[in-house]
């Protein structure tokens, strides 16, 4: 392991390297840096402003070198600081008339601790008024000033004192400032927001804020850190409208070199206290104040001609960036800046990217770091997204960029931008696939229309359903373009993803109950799959599904259903069933449909329940054990198969299980119950040594150890492969992400209802077995066809009997925590039964292998049971 993401930042390493920016940079010279394979990159960061000669510039090096050469003192705090002497002359020389004294410090956060502490010291207010969406540095106080929480609640920040309005809005700095009038010391504010997403304000905002301050005697100060010294074409980017109380300069004035700072004060906000109390031991160095005296030496050469020429490139840059987003107007939505301070704002509409990652990856600010990522690793063109702005790209290039380097940039961005007109997801991400070379863009596939689903209604009963892609071609379903993916491309490319995603709404849906009840509801996706969520540590994948059901209660939702692996991870939801919102795992339905469907397979095949040896491969779990209780009342034999990976705890359930079906025979018996004389349930209370007595006596642990395993009614084991070859009813309901049934364990005219998700039973059994009836258990036609706007296998109106259970409690408006946890109470599975009538929830057509059965299928079925039997 490279030694910065193992002793530095492991968590900013990792992500780096899960979008291929961990970039190991061996050589840098002016606009170019040169990585270890020798590839070179043009650099269109530049340290976010803090390089405007680019890398290394010679000009800052021999005034570096002059340093040694004469051996001048660096640190020598307190005394007269020839060379900072020297540079805050200059500065004040070009910063105006007002601007009188230069502090300077070692970086751009530090220059604006100094300011707050200036302008407390020379009002003897409290308060520092800046604006949302800011960005002024991570110390503690410059966080503070910084309009965005993201960044400071974890450091227990904003301080006491700060405030934050609307940037550029000057009504708001004129009600504040009322409210307060003797309040504020400062207001802080940049004349570009920089890393708030290169955000220009109206024209004269500048000159108008600072008149407001002046009324109420607030110091205005304008953070220049990532403005100033020539960024936006002029030397400071406030000087055309106004002359501030403070001004702030870093990055550039070290010549992309050494780091300084430096807070420009007029005579008003210097004062004593401050001058003599504040201090640093390494500001005003030698080494930093010769850089930035070099820096605005090689700036004024020539009449100020750098900046002239910043303003004409960055001019070229602006027209041809907006000449780009007339052609991709949806994909590039804003083009905004000055000089060489541009954003390009990518805020991709969801709607206009309906199947297609490149909408989610916009919606959960994902998109611009990858479109980062691909001028990085395709184009070799350096950029960024700025931090508060997610959906924001930097071009801040050295100013010292050629026009050829300008129009090389606005070729790969024209190039970025195609592809995610053609929504092309694979070619933007081709890179962070292995061997990318062999990936080729694909057309999108037809997009299903959506069908607009009104808001939710207060009478309306509210729902959400968690779902997650079961295994890797769930993401080629719904985005097609990854069709151009291998098995083993599309795996290193999910496992780079979904980690960075987070939950997220995929469509809505509105269900209506011949009752005149109606609920809405979303599908929210977990984004693993179910190897994913099956292999990672227990706690992550809880916390994943955590973040899931509080975004269905953030978005209204009564009632949560947990799909697929949500259940399995969480214990059945039991471990999120405190989070403010009813959750159910829709087994109990589910457990209700899966033995429908055996007994209208079976029909169909002209055979009875009551005649078949039935096994049940994952008894041990929640659906396994109550569709145990269920049949063993119905069939005349029953295999409980649990997991042979875990025997002794699979042994010790399956006892308890077998205890359970014990007790319910007896307790029916004693109330009357009469059973099929075939069934299971006669067998056992026909054997002599059945306890005899009333239900909840002991004994039926060792009347079980009295059972034998050949030729008994009930048989517990954990060897499928012995025991399954007896089977003519397969029930598979287990928590395995692997297909566990092959064709040679399955008895001749089998059927197999397979529950589980990812399917257990192998597709080779489809082809290999076709005497044998495997048919996906739990799909129920859900009433009123509703449309559900994304793709999960399913055709509208027909949905899994998990999220139909979700449905109906939510048309009843029963919001409780049900069908939890591995003990599945029978009531409520008759409770299901009960409101699936009530409200026309019905079994759908039988499907085999996520497609429905058709009538050939059916033939070929019979036909090999009949040439074999």
């Amino acid at each position: 392991m490279h030694p910065y993401p193992h002793y530095v930042n492991p968590h900013l390493g990792e992500l780096l390297a899960q979008v291929n920016m961990d970039k190991q940079y061996v050589k840098a010279k002016d606009q170019y840096l040169y990585d270890q394979d020798g590839n070179r990159y043009l650099d269109f960061i530049a340290a976010y402003g803090a390089l405007p000669l680019g890398h290394n510039p010679e000009v800052i090096w021999q005034a570096l070198e002059e340093i040694r050469t004469k051996a001048e003192p660096n640190f020598v705090q307190p005394s007269y600081l020839e060379a900072a002497g020297k540079l805050a002359e200059r500065l004040i020389t070009l910063a105006g008339n007002q601007l009188r004294y230069v502090t300077f410090t070692n970086s751009g956060a530090e220059t604006v601790e100094a300011a707050i502490k200036m302008a407390r010291a020379a009002t003897g207010r409290f308060k520092i008024l800046s604006t949302k969406n800011s960005f002024h540095g991570k110390t503690l106080a410059a966080l503070s000033a910084t309009g965005n929480p993201n960044y400071q609640t974890e450091f227990f920040a904003p301080l006491p004192g700060f405030t934050h309005i609307p940037f550029g809005d000057l009504e708001a700095l004129e009600a504040t400032l009322a409210e307060d009038p003797e309040g504020y010391a400062a207001f802080i504010v940049e004349p570009i927001q920089g890393e708030g997403g290169i955000n220009v304000p109206p024209p004269g905002y500048l000159r108008a804020a600072k008149e407001i301050c002046s009324q109420y005697g607030v110091l205005f100060v304008v953070d220049e850190i990532q403005t100033g010294l020539g960024r936006t074409g002029v030397l400071f980017a406030s000087a055309a409208e106004v002359e501030p109380d403070i001004m702030l300069l870093a990055k550039a004035l070290g010549g992309g070199l050494v780091p300084i700072g430096a807070c420009l004060a007029s005579a008003t906000a210097y004062t004593e206290a401050f001058g003599l109390k504040h201090s640093s031991t390494f500001a005003g160095n030698a080494m930093g104040c010769r850089a930035g005296l070099a820096i605005l030496d090689y700036m004024a050469a020539d009449n100020w001609r750098l900046l002239r020429e910043v303003q004409e490139k960055g001019e070229f840059l602006l027209a041809g960036f907006r000449e780009i987003q007339a052609r991709y107007p949806e994909v590039i939505t804003d083009v905004r800046g000055r000089g060489f301070m541009i954003g390009l704002e990518f805020n991709l509409d969801r709607e206009d990217y309906p199947d297609s990652l490149l909408g989610i990856m916009a919606e959960q600010g994902m998109l611009t770091p990858v479109i980062s990522s691909y001028l990085l690793n395709c184009e070799k063109l350096r950029v960024a997204p700025t931090l508060n702005g997610h959906a924001v790209v930097r071009i801040e290039p050295p100013l010292i960029v050629t026009k050829e380097d300008c129009q090389y940039a606005l070729e790969a961005v024209e190039r970025v931008a195609s592809l995610i007109h053609r929504k092309d997801t694979a070619g933007l991400v081709r890179h962070l696939a292995p061997q990318p070379e062999q990936v080729q863009p694909v057309p999108p596939r037809p997009i299903r229309p959506k069908v607009e689903v009104s808001p939710a209604q207060s009478e309306e009963g509210r729902f959400a359903f968690l779902v997650h892609p079961l295994e890797l071609r769930n993401y080629v379903d719904f985005d097609g373009s990854l069709r151009a993916f291998s098995k083993e491309q599309l795996d290193h490319l999910v496992s780079r993803f979904s980690e960075l995603m987070e939950p997220f709404v995929i469509a809505t849906t509105r269900i209506k109950s011949p009752t005149g009840a109606s609920a809405y509801g979303e599908f929210i996706v977990v984004p693993h799959t179910a190897k994913q969520l099956s292999t990672m540590p227990r706690e992550q994948a809880v916390e994943h599904v955590k973040r899931a059901v509080l975004l269905a209660k953030d978005n209204g939702a009564q009632i949560v259903g947990l799909g697929a692996y949500t259940s399995v991870v969480t214990r059945g939801g039991w471990d999120v069933r405190n989070l403010g919102v009813a959750v159910t795992t829709g087994n109990s339905y589910t457990v209700v449909s899966a033995v429908e469907a055996a007994i209208a397979a079976l029909d169909r095949l002209g055979r009875s329940l009551d005649k078949v040896t039935t096994a049940v491969v994952g008894a041990t779990g929640a659906i396994g054990r109550a569709v145990s209780l269920l049949l063993a009342e119905q069939v005349p034999q029953l295999i409980l198969i649990g997991n042979p990976q875990r025997p002794k705890q699979a042994e010790r359930r399956l006892r308890e299980i077998s205890h359970e079906i014990c007790q319910r025979i007896a307790e029916a018996r004693f109330t009357g119950v009469e059973f099929p004389a075939t069934s299971l349930a006669s067998h056992l209370l026909q054997m002599p040594l059945f306890p005899t007595g009333e239900p909840g006596q002991n004994g039926y642990g060792t009347f079980l150890q009295t059972l034998g395993t050949n030729g008994s009614p009930l048989v517990l084991t954990t060897d499928a492969d012995k025991y399954l070859p007896k089977a003519d009813l397969i029930i598979v309901a287990t928590n395995s992400v692997e297909e566990l049934i092959a064709p040679t364990m399955l008895k001749h005219g089998c059927v197999v209802c397979d529950l589980s998700r990812p399917a257990n039973v192998s597709h080779q059994v489809k082809e290999e077995r076709p005497d044998v009836l495997v048919i996906d258990g739990g799909v129920v036609q859900v009433p009123g066809q509703p449309i559900w706007n994304f793709d999960f296998g399913f055709e509208d109106g027909v949905a899994y009997a998990c999220m139909s259970e979700t449905f109906m409690l939510a048309l009843e408006k029963r919001y409780e925590n049900i069908s939890l946890g591995v003990n599945l109470d029978l009531e409520t599975l008759l409770l299901m039964r009960t409101l699936a009538k009530k409200h026309g929830f019905r079994l759908a057509g039988l499907r085999s292998f996520d497609r429905p059965l058709s009538e050939e299928a059916w033939q070929r079925v019979w036909e090999a049971q009949r040439q074999t039997s």
